[in-house]
């Protein structure tokens, strides 16, 4: 499996990772991701990009005439169910950090707990 290298757990990152694992089953496209985490596009990409090839990850293209939908195809995430341990594990290693962030600067940690 892809997943034996660590992600960078960027609070960026963890945003992503809390809200895809809120509900694990879930798929969801980047934009979608970006809104939910409170992130612009041009910073959800990259993360997916990682989290994927970390093995994190899987996601598929959805099967649509764009043409006839009239918008590009959109490409679907949700976190690899041989992962959830692994991100739990992540999420919470990376909690205290955080925490101590929101303590230094308030406001600025996105609000994970």
């Amino acid at each position: 499996m892809a997943g034996d290298r660590r992600p960078r757990m960027t609070l960026p990152t963890q945003l992503v990772l809390h809200v895809l694992i809120d509900d694990p089953n879930r798929e969801m496209y980047g934009l979608q991701l970006g809104e939910a985490a409170g992130l612009p596009s041009g910073t959800i990409h990259p993360i997916l990009a990682r989290l994927e090839k970390a093995g994190w990850l899987t996601s598929r293209w959805e099967e649509i005439d764009a043409r006839e939908e009239g918008r590009p195809r959109r490409r679907y995430y949700r976190l690899d169910p041989n992962s959830l341990a692994t991100v739990r594990a992540a999420l919470h290693r990376a909690a205290p950090a955080v925490e101590a962030l929101a303590r230094l600067r308030p406001g600025q940690a996105g609000g994970v707990s």
